[in-house]
C-alpha cells in the first residue's frame, strides 16, 4: 500500500510512522486513520519491528485532532463507529511496545492516539488537550475511559471538562508522558528506547504489556495470579537461563526467542 498521507520507515528495530499533514497540523482525517491503521498492523506483522513509533511531521504538531471538516458532517450513525478508537485500541492489542514521540499540539483524537500507546514522551514545547467539550461534542476515541486511568480521575477530569491546555511540564508531572527531550532529540529518544526493548528476551516485552493491561482490568486477586503463571511460562524458555547465565559471567545475553 502506498502512503499519502503518513511516511513509514524502520530505524533499526523500530518502525517509525509519521503523520504527514504538517499544512493541517497533522489533523486526522479518515483516510489518514485508515493508512496509520494499514502501517500500524504491518508493523506487527514484521518480526524484524520490535517497537512501533508514532510522530507527527513539521515541528509544530504530533497531531491536531481529528479533521474537522469531516466532523462537522459527520452523523449519528458515522459517529458511533469506532473510528479513532479502532486504531488506539490496535496500538493497545499489539504484542509490541508502542511509543507516541509528541513535538508540538497533541489534542482531541491526536491525544486519543497517543494515549493508545504505552509510552509517551514529548518536547517542551508540546501541548495537550480535550477540547471536544468547546466544540459542542465529547471524545470518541477513548480519552473518556483512557486518560483517567493515565493521570487519575482528577487531572482527567480537569482536562476533559475544562478543555484547556496543558503545558509539557504538567504532563510531565501528572504522568501523561515520562519523558521530556529536546526537538531533535525526540526521534533519537525513542530509537534509544527501541534499542533498549530489543535487547530483552523478545517474550518479555509481550508478556509484561499483556500483564499490565489485563491487570488493569482485572481484580488484584486474579491479576497476581496471572502474572504468576506468565512468570511460570517464561522461566521455562531458554531465554531466561541464557539471561541469568549471561548476568553471572557478566556478558551480553544472546537471546533467542525460544
Amino acid at each position: 500500500m502506498s502512503y499519502e498521507n503518513i511516511l513509514y520507515e524502520m530505524q533499526g528495530p523500530m518502525a517509525l510512522i509519521t503523520i504527514n499533514r504538517p499544512d493541517r497540523h497533522n489533523a486526522i482525517s479518515l483516510a489518514t486513520l485508515d493508512e496509520l491503521q494499514h502501517a500500524a498492523a504491518t508493523a506487527a506483522e514484521d518480526d524484524t519491528v520490535r517497537v512501533i513509533t508514532i510522530t507527527g511531521a513539521g515541528g509544530r504538531a504530533f497531531a491536531s485532532g481529528s479533521d474537522l471538516e469531516e466532523v462537522k458532517h459527520r452523523d449519528l450513525r458515522k459517529a458511533l463507529e469506532p473510528i479513532v478508537q479502532g486504531l488506539a485500541d490496535q496500538l493497545e492489542r499489539t504484542p509490541k511496545p508502542t511509543i507516541a514521540a509528541v513535538d508540538g499540539i497533541c489534542m482531541g483524537g491526536g491525544l486519543e492516539v497517543a494515549l493508545g500507546c504505552d509510552l509517551r514522551i514529548a518536547t517542551p514545547r508540546s501541548r495537550f488537550a480535550t477540547p471536544e467539550g468547546k466544540l459542542g461534542i465529547i471524545p470518541g476515541g477513548g480519552a473518556t475511559a483512557r486518560l483517567p486511568r493515565i493521570v487519575g480521575r482528577g487531572w482527567g477530569m480537569e482536562m476533559l471538562l475544562m478543555g484547556d491546555p496543558i503545558d509539557a511540564e504538567r504532563a510531565l508531572s501528572i504522568g501523561l508522558v515520562t519523558r521530556l527531550v529536546e526537538p531533535e532529540e525526540l526521534i533519537p529518544e525513542a530509537r534509544r528506547m527501541a534499542d533498549q526493548l530489543a535487547r530483552y528476551a523478545p517474550f518479555v516485552p509481550r508478556t509484561m504489556k499483556a500483564m499490565v493491561h489485563f491487570g488493569m482490568e482485572a481484580s488484584l486477586a486474579g491479576a497476581l495470579m496471572l502474572e504468576k503463571y506468565a512468570q511460570g511460562a517464561l522461566v521455562q524458555t531458554e531465554d531466561k537461563l541464557e539471561g541469568i547465565s549471561a548476568f553471572l559471567e557478566k556478558r551480553d545475553p544472546d537471546f533467542k526467542g525460544r
